[in-house]
């Protein structure tokens, strides 16, 4: 029975289909959003935070593009934390921690009351196909509703399983139902389908946490924001003394471990009833206790999940260690003693279609104005999810209205770095965005998306044109100070020898703008984020320019053929993950090397350097 008809449809709500759905709304498309449950969307299933390494940065490119993590974070946020501040900015990248019973909440009232968007707490079961094209969806209920386009963001709920121990419980997360329709919708169609596992740790009662003997892990003053529109707005950084509430690290014991290996028989993926394959950068902590069997402990996060409530996230314990063991190895742990568990750690295994079955464009080759979006790529995490969401919202609309599809490329966001990855090289294990994924990275900042991505989204209406104006504005202001640099010279003395240079230069020497005005009285820019962008850019400038040549050698170099007996093991900077790639596959030239999926850009610049072809 046909009740409704729709431009787009996006099938779940976390934080894929949040994105695409609003993305779609906001572009005019009437949207609906079929959720398993209305009072779920925008859940945090596993840790309690948004961002870091390239993640955060990922955040910052979906907000210059009008999406909505950035802005929940900053609202929801409870400690906020600039990574990698030890090394270049090229490679910081912001993190907050999350109060997800506000986060939730936030994201959950923002799609209800965005225009052109519906809330349907229904189960899709089946996508009707017409002349190779999307025509509809049906429900567990036999209602159909017509669409032009869909998005399937699913995540962990197809044919999801959990695994506790020996316990086997059908599910999406704990406690929801999976989703079972749709897998024979893709097995009907020729999908093949892999079959992916993550997990998520216990929760613990703070209040039976011995915190004295700890180490406490503040948040940073002034605190970095995600999003460039949240108060102050046109700058990434809060105002200092901002409340924020405190982490603390503790670490395992040789008792922990010695009771992880006593029962790894007992673990679901040891004890032989998983079958799916883990994230290599995630892994539970029987993973890392078995193939880390020299390290004496392993470092814990313990994380609030909020400002309401006594649960706590112990990041870095995720297990699937039948549930009365878990409380013995908890409490193995310093702090942890006492602890009480108020929800035990599980592992969960789910359906997965291939990504190389997509177009750049997150549409799939089979279906015309089929989209997939988040794990059900085979990705990690929840800003890997909402990246993919947003694209795959645009372009579902664009289809929707006939239009041409956009992609992002590799050399103008991670979004692109990470949707090209997927597409082009496939997935063999969960994959997880890092920095050293790009070719790209000192362009690549987070300090810089609302510049390189803001004027994307304002072509296609998510940007409203007095956020773009401030934009335009800034970016004019920031490129006058750096040609006032790049001509104004001043005297420094160096080694008792007096030289001449200009400002621009003296960036790329160790100063900053603070220093220049003090040494030589030279004005500087008023604005934050001007100042702060004028200084980076400057600094990274030449670096940035080499970069580009370093690229397009790579490019000519891709022919390049490995010797048959190469030894992988003794290529410095190679990573372990590289070797061991390296050494299965055994590719024949450089550029086969390159579409390896776990191959980075830093690991085929390290096998040029050993063929000593970057000479």
């Amino acid at each position: 029975m046909l009740v409704d008809e729709f431009d787009v449809v996006v099938i779940g709500g976390g934080h894929a289909g949040i994105e695409a759905a609003l993305a779609a709304a906001r572009m005019g498309a009437k949207t609906a959003m079929f959720v398993l449950n209305a009072d779920t969307i925008g859940q945090m299933s596993c840790n309690p935070a948004i961002g870091g390494i390239a993640k955060g940065i990922v955040v910052r490119e979906i907000d210059a593009l009008g999406g909505e993590m950035g802005k929940a974070i900053d609202h929801a946020g409870i400690q906020f934390k600039m990574l990698n501040t030890r090394k270049g900015k090229a490679v910081w990248s912001p993190r907050a921690q999350a109060d997800k019973k506000r986060y939730r909440d936030y994201m959950k009232r923002v799609c209800e009351n965005q225009e052109n968007l519906h809330i349907r707490q229904e189960e899709v079961v089946d996508v009707v196909v017409k002349d190779g094209r999307v025509a509809a969806v049906k429900t567990s209920l036999g209602v159909e509703y017509k669409t032009k386009a869909v998005v399937v963001t699913t995540g962990t709920f197809l044919n999801g399983v959990i695994y506790v121990g020996d316990k086997v419980i059908k599910g999406g997360r704990m406690g929801e139902p999976r989703s079972e329709g749709l897998a024979e919708f893709y097995k009907r169609h020729g999908f093949p389908l892999l079959r992916f596992k993550t997990g998520t740790p216990a929760r613990l009662d703070g209040r039976t946490i011995d915190y004295s003997n700890l180490e406490r892990a503040p948040g940073d003053d002034p605190p970095p924001k995600f999003s460039f529109w949240t108060e102050p707005v046109g700058s990434y950084w809060f105002e200092k003394g901002k409340p924020q509430v405190d982490c603390f690290i503790t670490y395992t014991t040789p008792k922990t471990h010695e009771i992880i290996r006593k029962n790894l028989h007992r673990t679901a993926l040891y004890g032989g009833l998983i079958k799916g394959i883990g994230p290599r950068y995630c892994p539970s902590i029987e993973d890392k206790v078995v193939k880390f069997p020299d390290k004496e402990r392993h470092q814990i996060f313990l994380e609030p999940e909020g400002l309401d409530t006594v649960e706590v996230y112990p990041n870095g314990l995720s297990t699937s260690l039948p549930e009365e063991v878990q409380w013995e190895m908890y409490r193995s742990i310093p702090g942890l003693e006492k602890v009480e568990l108020i929800r035990p750690a599980y592992a969960i295994e789910y359906d997965v279609v291939p990504p190389t079955e997509l177009f750049p464009t997150l549409e799939t080759k089979k279906i015309r104005g089929l989209f997939h979006a988040g794990n059900f790529n085979g990705t990690t995490g929840y800003e890997e999810a909402a990246g993919q969401g947003i694209l795959a919202g645009i372009n579902a609309a664009l289809r929707a209205f006939g239009k041409e599809p956009i992609y992002l490329r590799r050399d103008e966001s991670y979004i692109g770095v990470m949707v090209d990855d997927l597409t082009t090289k496939g997935v063999t294990e969960p994959y997880r965005l890092f920095t050293s994924r790009s070719e790209y990275r000192l362009y690549l900042r987070q300090d810089n998306a609302i510049l390189r991505l803001s004027k994307l989204g304002h072509e296609l209406g998510l940007i409203t044109d007095e956020q773009y104006r401030l934009v335009q504005e800034l970016a004019k202001e920031i490129e006058s100070w750096k040609e006032r640099y790049k001509k104004e010279k001043v005297t420094v003395s160096i080694g008792g020898e007096k030289r001449s240079y200009t400002v621009a230069t003296l960036m790329t020497m160790h100063y900053d703008l603070d220093k220049v005005k003090e040494e030589f009285g030279l004005p500087v820019p008023e604005h934050p984020y001007v100042k702060e962008e004028v200084e980076i850019e400057l600094k990274y400038e030449p670096y940035v320019e080499r970069e580009r040549k370093l690229n397009e050698k790579l490019k000519k170099l891709e022919d390049t053929p490995l010797p048959p007996d190469i030894n992988y093991d003794e290529v410095p900077g190679l990573t372990r993950e590289a070797r061991e790639k390296l050494k299965r596959f055994r590719p024949l030239t450089v550029g086969q090397a390159a579409r390896i999926d776990g191959i980075t850009p830093a690991a085929v610049t390290a096998l040029l350097a050993y063929l000593g072809k970057l000479d």
